[in-house]
């Protein structure tokens, strides 16, 4: 027993010295390294104080602990450097382990593999299905809005948490689930083949005659070409004015907001970005796309990061005006880093600036006309925020 644990416990440190090169290759090699050896630490603690209280913490493990053999090692490396980067303080650097990483990737996509239907309900009651996606493989096999789910490949959903039901209906695109559906008083069981769900982050209708509405949800891989789409849409459909809707937008890919913003700004920037060595980079536009019909952009306290940028551009440039509360104030940009062994690390890398130079990070965007969101008690579906943007495009 002894041996083994000997063996574990030198992995161990072997796994943090790992890591410390890592965080080295990724913020600059021996600059990094000479900190680890005291700069950050003001002189306190050496790289050997470091693996020299390790060692001790890990004897009184391998001595004392009562549960040893219940340790999930490699959860227990994945800490190290989990909770070495949440030491940094920034809500915003974070350290995926495996699982974590392909889930992020996945959901800055907007792509997943799936069955396209919408589940809703609580564990301990009946899971409906609902929003049936065209041309999925749940239209495919038939499925229903209303549809009661009741096993998914013999599990039983009743008790489980959405999050667990969702997992089993999600995989390899190709693979097969069978489910068990509960229609009226029959129940049956259907095989499908998940495939390529393309997340629906925009939508868009017409409201009171000539006004647009667009709502993002996020600001994804795919989001750029539904947003092109759900313009020309309505512009087919005699738009004279446009309402976007941000609220609730925690943002997203830089790169898709700029895109974005190129269909309906005027020539100019869209906004920079300086990182901690005074390096800026400019993102502009051509202006060949500028929106000239009325424009009101909706806000809120959850409006963040690509949202933020979105608005302020639009308020800078006048091209439009914001409506709602203040937003989130997230002004600060992160790099996804591969770490090359099916880990990453989503990182800090710079500040940005909306086009009249302001930063943004720490206060967000402060909307032209305020109105804070009101429930309506008589009205529950009335949105108050929505009926003055309404006024404010109508002039």
């Amino acid at each position: 027993m002894e041996d083994k644990r000997k063996g574990f416990f030198s992995g161990f440190i072997s796994g943090l010295l790992a890591g410390i090169l890592i965080l080295a290759v990724i913020c600059g090699g021996k600059y990094v390294l000479d900190r680890m050896n005291g700069d950050y630490t003001g002189g306190l603690v050496s790289e050997k104080d470091v693996n020299d209280k390790l060692d001790r913490i890990n004897e009184l493990i391998g001595g004392m602990y009562l549960y040893e053999e219940d340790i999930d090692r490699e959860a227990l490396i994945d800490g190290i450097y989990s909770g070495y980067t949440a030491a940094l303080g920034d809500p915003y650097t974070t350290y995926f382990d495996k699982e974590e990483t392909e889930e992020f990737r996945d959901s800055i996509a907007g792509e997943f593999g799936g069955i396209g239907v919408t589940l809703s309900g609580r564990a301990g009651e009946e899971y409906v299905l609902s929003n049936v996606v065209e041309g999925s493989p749940a239209e495919q096999s038939g499925i229903q809005d209303g549809d009661v789910l009741l096993q998914v490949d013999g599990h039983t959903v009743s008790g489980a948490d959405i999050e667990t039901v969702v997992s089993w209906t999600s995989g390899e695109p190709g693979t097969e689930v069978v489910l068990r559906i509960r229609r009226g008083d029959e129940e049956m069981d259907l095989t499908l083949v998940r495939d390529i769900i393309e997340e629906q982050t925009v939508e868009s209708k017409m409201i009171e005659a000539d006004i647009g509405y667009i709502r993002i949800k996020e600001f994804d891989t795919v989001t750029y070409e539904q947003f092109k789409a759900a313009l020309a849409d309505l512009e087919n459909r005699g738009m004279g004015r446009l309402i976007i809707d941000l609220r609730g937008n925690p943002g997203g890919n830089l790169s898709t907001v700029t895109d974005m913003l190129e269909l309906l700004l005027p020539e100019g920037m869209i906004v920079s970005t300086r990182d901690k060595y005074g390096n800026t980079e400019e993102f502009t536009c051509d202006g060949e796309h500028e929106f000239q019909k009325p424009l009101a952009v909706l806000v809120d306290g959850r409006s963040a990061s690509a949202a933020e940028i979105f608005s302020a551009a639009v308020q800078d440039h006048g091209t439009g005006v914001i409506v709602g509360t203040q937003t989130y104030g997230k002004g600060v940009v992160q790099q996804t880093v591969d770490l090359g062994d099916g880990t990453s690390m989503k990182i800090t890398i710079a500040e940005y600036y909306t086009p009249s130079g302001k930063s943004i990070n720490g206060t967000g965007v402060t909307p032209d006309v305020e109105v804070e969101y009101e429930y309506d008690e008589d009205d529950p579906e009335r949105d108050n925020q929505l009926e003055k943007a309404i006024e404010v495009v109508n002039g």
